[in-house]
């Protein structure tokens, strides 16, 4: 059965850096038709053409603050991040104290991972519009990337100023419970998560970060297990760009396939031991019973694995676990060396009259391939793991 320590540590999923909504917009009726047309493209994800609209009224007005900081949100978004901060830092030039620039140069900045010059601009933010509860995200989600435990509860207390400015904004729920769980409070974070669903049914990190939670507690609230499973399956789902979420799905996945060793290993022991004395040419209930006890461990140990992840795992999430389990090399690796250590014990009680030596020439072999499989396979799967960021 999987243990605590099996899975390599599953994904925490990062608060979003720049969710549209923590940049006030310029009043729509200061906004050619161009610019409506150029924000609506934007909102759609057509950044190109949204960058196109953009650079066409900049011809007419190449010191419009507002206009500049849209420019720099498509290039932010198009991956063209330091030419997205010359064009946010042109903005703020022609206009210092710009809310919407600041906050868009916080964000390019931690994508170009400059950590203390990202934490500056949200500071700069939360002194410009203290009330608003977009600058105490930023600087919130500033603090949580950092590796000391004084700015993740730092980051906490901004994600909770954050709250109560806007208590109906998910993301900022979102951002308590990702610093909450940081700082090891999971309550705090399980209710934040929950909240955050509720305001945003759609939002992938919050399934991803709140199945987390059920995953640690797997040992000691039954179907926790379940539930995780069903989080990140449902996030994978929602955001099909979300490495975190299918990346712990490869670990549940491994794991499960991890577990069945110890059956396998069992079941080895079992038919070696258990068609010894029939394979050394011994006879009447000398052979009869060690081969019966044998038989039953091996048998029971696979029906009774069988039945608990059955039971583990429902079929509405089988054929998900599946999906991943085969584009996974670590995960294909784990099962196949596991499937064939288990098919060889049964070939080994199967085949009692075969010669002892042939027995222990694929058996031991695959004894030790299990062995060396589940550390190799496990190094490879952490690997895989979605890089985090982490600041000071």
């Amino acid at each position: 059965m999987d243990r605590p320590h099996d899975p390599p540590g599953p994904v925490l999923a990062g608060a979003r850096t720049e969710p549209a909504e923590h940049h006030p917009r310029p009043e729509q009726g200061l906004m050619s038709a161009t610019l409506d047309r150029a924000d609506a493209l934007f909102d759609v994800g057509r950044y190109e053409q949204a960058a196109g609209l953009v650079a066409q009224h900049l011809a007419t007005d190449p010191d419009d603050a507002a206009t500049l900081v849209l420019l720099a949100r498509c290039q932010h978004r198009l991956g063209r991040d330091r030419e997205a901060l010359d064009t946010v830092e042109r903005a703020l030039r022609t206009e210092p104290d710009a809310l919407p620039g600041w906050l868009m140069r916080t964000h390019i900045l931690l994508a170009l991972k400059r950590h203390e010059e990202a934490e500056a601009s949200a500071r700069r933010s939360v002194e410009l519009a203290p009330s608003y509860w977009g600058s105490h995200y930023a600087l919130g989600t500033v603090l949580d990337r950092s590796v000391r435990l004084e700015r993740r509860r730092e980051a906490y207390e901004a994600a909770r100023t954050a709250v109560a400015l806007a208590p109906e904004e998910s993301d900022a729920h979102f951002l308590v419970g990702l610093t909450a769980q940081r700082t090891g409070n999971h309550r705090v974070a399980q209710q934040a998560y929950e909240t955050a669903l509720r305001l945003d049914p759609e939002s992938s990190e919050a399934h991803n970060n709140l199945s987390l939670l059920h995953l640690r507690r797997r040992w000691f609230r039954p179907g926790a297990w379940t539930r995780a499973a069903e989080g990140f399956v449902e996030s994978a789902a929602l955001d099909m760009n979300d490495r975190q979420a299918r990346y712990n799905l490869e670990t549940m996945a491994w794991g499960t396939a991890a577990g069945a060793r110890w059956v396998a290993l069992l079941g080895f022991f079992a038919a070696s031991l258990g068609s010894a004395p029939l394979r050394s040419g011994a006879s009447g209930g000398e052979a009869l019973v060690p081969f019966l006890i044998g038989a039953a461990v091996l048998v029971g140990g696979w029906a009774g694995w069988a039945v608990w992840i059955t039971r583990r795992v429902p079929s509405r999430l089988r054929r998900p676990l599946l999906l991943v389990a085969r584009s996974c090399k670590p995960v294909l690796a784990m099962a196949l060396v596991v499937g064939l250590l288990g098919l060889n014990s049964v070939l080994a009680m199967a085949l009692w009259t075969v010669d002892v030596s042939a027995v222990r020439a694929l058996g031991f072999p695959l004894f030790w391939a299990v062995i060396i499989t589940y550390w190799v396979s496990r190094s490879a799967l952490q690997r895989r793991a979605p890089g985090s960021e982490r600041g000071r």
